[in-house]
């Protein structure tokens, strides 16, 4: 099972969040049918996704993320609620993988370097906030870092990790690791956060060791007094549903409604997060229609 973990140092000079996110991305691989890179990268902005929307306050906030570079994966998308729970999607699951020299994927590439990472909070008012920065990387990590220092102002660390099986592709590990300084951190707790951060292996390989969230949090607060605030299970959750399509159409005029049936009869809608699929006959457009127009 997926968790996720918020801890504050004792003094409150620094938060860190940590998450497991391992059946999370593997159920995203199997939903979208997802190449080994495109699973690195939706991977990876999943659990940083995660991790930002569980630190809403609100219940019924939610987070999107929005990465768009010059790569021939196209958007990828998560959306995130204050739980943690997320679901996401990229525009071109097929994208093709190429790796770095060390073996590694190539998610840059992919991604392209070139572009915008976009993120809209919503805290349920109807107002959202809305920041964008460029891309420095395509590496995920680093750019939700540059987000934080360039939009919010926030001085962060951000590590995130997806470790495919060389043989089949499959998921093995996915998690994260987001670290920030809170207003009043004073120097000498900067400095070992700093030299703790140098030495800290990717989040995957802490995973493999059998470390758990809060042991990763430890370790890369070493030398600080660690509180837990909250730590949940987190779930690869999507929120579609029929009464929602339902809704959407009603939004619609009569005329457009009445074109949207093919050949058959029927018109399907697919869900770009799940691939859950819709079908609404012309009878049931038709009492939408009626519905609609009763008062």
């Amino acid at each position: 099972m997926d968790k996720i973990i918020r801890c504050i140092t004792s003094d409150g000079a620094i938060m860190a969040s940590a998450i497991d996110a391992s059946d999370i991305v593997f159920t995203a691989k199997k939903l979208h049918n997802l190449s080994r890179v495109s699973t690195a990268a939706l991977g990876r902005l999943l659990c940083a996704t995660s991790m930002m929307g569980n630190m809403l306050k609100q219940p019924d906030a939610f987070i999107n993320l929005r990465m768009l570079g010059d790569g021939e994966m196209g958007a990828v998308v998560a959306v995130g609620d204050s739980r943690g729970n997320v679901r996401g999607y990229v525009q071109n699951p097929d994208c093709p993988t190429t790796y770095y020299e060390n073996g590694k994927l190539n998610v840059s590439q992919a991604v392209g370097a070139n572009g915008t990472l976009k993120v809209m909070r919503d805290y349920g008012t109807g107002d959202p906030y809305i920041g964008q920065v460029e891309l420095v990387s395509g590496e995920i990590a680093e750019d939700v870092t540059n987000y934080y220092a360039t939009s919010e102002q926030i001085p962060t660390v951000c590590a995130l990790g997806v470790l495919l099986d060389k043989e089949n592709g499959e998921v093995l590990l996915a998690g994260g690791l987001l670290i920030q300084l809170l207003p009043g951190a004073y120097d000498e707790a900067i400095d070992r956060l700093e030299q703790n951060v140098a030495k800290l292996e990717p989040v995957t390989t802490m995973l493999a060791k059998g470390m758990s969230i809060l042991d990763i949090c430890k370790t890369a607060l070493d030398g600080f007094e660690v509180e837990v605030l909250d730590e949940n299970p987190v779930n690869y959750v999507c929120s579609c549903s029929r009464e929602k399509l339902e809704r959407y159409f009603m939004t619609m005029s009569d005329e457009e409604l009445r074109t949207l049936p093919d050949e058959s009869g029927a018109t399907e809608a697919v869900c770009q997060f799940c691939n859950k699929r819709y079908v609404f006959t012309r009878d049931d457009l038709e009492k939408l229609i009626a519905e609609k127009n009763k008062d």
